[in-house]
């Protein structure tokens, strides 16, 4: 029987602000003897392999530290890929069973990505919390203050397969110009996922980031559909503006790509995320039904496009079902 995890919303549909693919990096640590620091950011899920040693001993595929023998706690320093405010983590010690560390605590500060961790005013986001062995430890915050920066502290020693830091991202707006397309939906820019209809393959969040799919599990994929219908993710964009150019791509999806795309738009205020999607499905057509290719990035430029004016959400339709890699829509900013 496969295991069924109780996964938390917080981890299904928002961003992990600790992913290397929106420029996190492990900054120092106080250790990491039998295992690099920046294996614990990892996009892809741990593996164990039994007979895999290195010079320091078992390879293991997170942070490591060596035994202590003199007293103290080790502990990792993180850049976060982008300043946002935290929701939720989770501390993962999968294939640690007698080298993980008991008990964690986290601290946060909110610098820029000049500061040295020294430098830093740091904060207790997470008081010390136990841990047991070979595990997701989810763990659900409630801070409204932004952070840059994460300091992991394990008691007193040992190793975490990954730490994923999951929250809502906070743009600098300076930095778009009125006068210039941006990327509208950027997770940089404020883009985020509002809702979806099936999630079963991949991570929904990835769509919004930069660069084609590494591999076909690098974007957001449903399950086969047997029912009549179709298949939906639904973003809000960073910021409005006029959409004038989408790239919808569908890298390595090639026996599951979906046979036609179709987006809506609309401008809302005041909603939250389970409301909108209640009135998403009415909204009117940018993008008409249109047929897709296997592995390929589609442009659809304004002369494609429908004038809904300015917009700040958007549903993105597949018929019936399958993958996409990266899903993007360009405009010009209005604040």
């Amino acid at each position: 029987m496969n295991e069924v995890l109780d996964i938390p919303d917080f981890a299904r549909h928002l961003v992990n602000l600790a992913s290397p693919r929106l420029g996190a990096k492990t900054l120092s640590c106080s250790d990491d003897f039998f295992a690099p620091k920046e294996r614990i950011l990892q996009d892809g899920e741990p593996v164990f392999i039994a007979d895999k040693f290195d010079d320091h001993g078992k390879w293991m595929d997170g942070w490591e530290s060596r035994r202590r023998r003199g007293g103290g706690f080790d502990h990792l320093v993180i850049q976060l890929g982008t300043r946002g405010i935290i929701k939720g983590v989770d501390i993962d010690t999968r294939y640690f069973t007698g080298n993980y560390p008991p008990k964690a605590s986290i601290e946060v500060a909110d610098g820029g990505h000049s500061n040295q961790p020294g430098e830093l005013a740091w904060r207790e986001l997470l008081p010390e919390t136990p841990l047991g062995p070979d595990s997701h430890h989810y763990v659900s915050i409630s801070d409204p203050e932004p952070a840059t920066h994460l300091r992991l502290n394990i008691f007193p020693d040992g190793g975490v397969a990954r730490l994923r830091v999951y929250g809502e991202p906070l743009p600098d707006w300076t930095r778009l110009s009125i006068e210039e397309i941006s990327e509208l939906s950027a997770i940089e820019n404020g883009g985020r996922i509002a809702g979806f209809n099936n999630a079963h393959y991949g991570n929904p969040w990835v769509i919004l980031t930069a660069g084609r799919g590494m591999n076909m599990g690098d974007g957001w994929e449903t399950r086969r559909r047997r029912e009549p219908g179709n298949d939906w993710i639904l973003v809000r964009l960073g910021i409005p503006g006029v959409i004038e150019h989408l790239e919808i791509d569908t890298a390595h999806f090639k026996g599951n790509y979906p046979d036609q795309c179709s987006v809506q738009g609309a401008l809302v205020g005041g909603l939250n995320d389970e409301d909108l999607i209640k009135t998403a499905l009415d909204w009117p057509d940018l993008l008409p039904p249109t047929k897709m290719e296997m592995d390929q990035q589609h442009f659809f430029e304004s002369d494609s496009l429908k004038e809904l004016g300015v917009v700040n959400c958007l549903r993105l339709n597949i018929f019936p079902d399958g993958g996409i890699s990266r899903f993007r829509a360009f405009g010009k900013p209005q604040r």
